[in-house]
């Protein structure tokens, strides 16, 4: 069965259940669900806002420059999605394989007409739909309730294209306080989308690459790493630059640079590795 809509609460705002962040002037209004979730993520971040090592920096475009050289730059986006299918595809792709989650994706667009009949529809049927992803009985409920909040949000317009008005970070806190929504999946929406906007998304191989060249520390998580990654790359770098700087780290990882016994002798970066050069 379709989710319900959460009923109003004494934290709510005249502009409903998740219309407090403001869409028409893409501030934030002072809600106290706001403020917590703001808070929260000024402490996540402030924890990789130490400045910059400019030297740590110039590794960080001898790594990229050298990877581009031997993958191809610039790469092809391989996605023309507008951002509301992109963030449901990225839903999707949680811990799942890339085929995988493009049969979902597939599948669930074939089914449902309108992103409204998919928050409408019984949620066996989303489940159903959705099989070929990892965990489709976690994900059916979760994208409903994303698309039932996004639609109050934009008032049945169902696009998220207003976030291209939006600075890339107050655009990517809006995607983060839909429920599910981290910095990975609010990156991937604002880059892979028809947005193409200047944001660095960290999937698993990007991050251990990132980790065994020393760009952050061994015991930094995803999500974290994030803002500390997108931090070493130099401000005037466009959307292109960015997309492909996580295109390069991540192709690296599955082609050279493998979870278990990875590929040192033919890699191009292994002169910059301290953990290929201590192997």
């Amino acid at each position: 069965m379709a989710i319900p809509k959460r009923k109003r609460s004494a934290n709510d705002c005249d502009r409903g259940a998740f219309g407090h962040l403001a869409l028409s002037k893409g501030k934030a209004c002072p809600c106290p669900q706001v403020v917590r979730l703001l808070t929260k993520e000024n402490r996540a971040r402030a924890l990789v806002s130490q400045p910059i090592n400019l030297d740590l920096q110039q590794k960080a475009i001898a790594i990229h420059d050298r990877l581009c050289a031997e993958y191809g730059c610039p790469i092809p986006y391989f996605h023309t999605l507008d951002p509301l299918s992109e963030l449901i595809s990225s839903l999707l792709s949680h811990r799942t394989k890339n085929r995988d989650s493009g049969r979902a994706f597939k599948q669930l667009v074939a089914q449902f007409p309108t992103w409204a009949a998919v928050r409408d529809a019984p949620t066996a049927a989303v489940e159903a739909a959705i099989a070929p992803c990892t965990w489709p009985e976690q994900k059916a409920p979760r994208i409903q309730q994303v698309l039932q909040l996004v639609g109050e949000a934009t008032n049945g317009e169902w696009s998220l294209d207003f976030l291209q008005d939006m600075p890339t970070r107050q655009a990517r806190d809006w995607l983060e306080a839909l429920p599910g929504v981290g910095p990975k999946t609010s990156a991937a929406v604002l880059c892979f989308s028809q947005l193409r906007g200047r944001a660095l998304p960290v999937d698993s191989h990007h991050h251990r690459v990132a980790q065994r060249l020393g760009l952050i520390a061994k015991t930094m998580a995803v999500g974290p790493s994030h803002a500390r990654l997108e931090a070493l790359l130099p401000e005037e770098w466009n959307a292109q630059q960015v997309y492909d700087n996580h295109e390069v780290m991540m192709l690296h990882g599955q082609r050279c640079c493998f979870y278990q016994k990875p590929a040192c002798d033919r890699c191009v970066v292994l002169s910059l590795c301290p953990y290929g050069q201590a192997r």
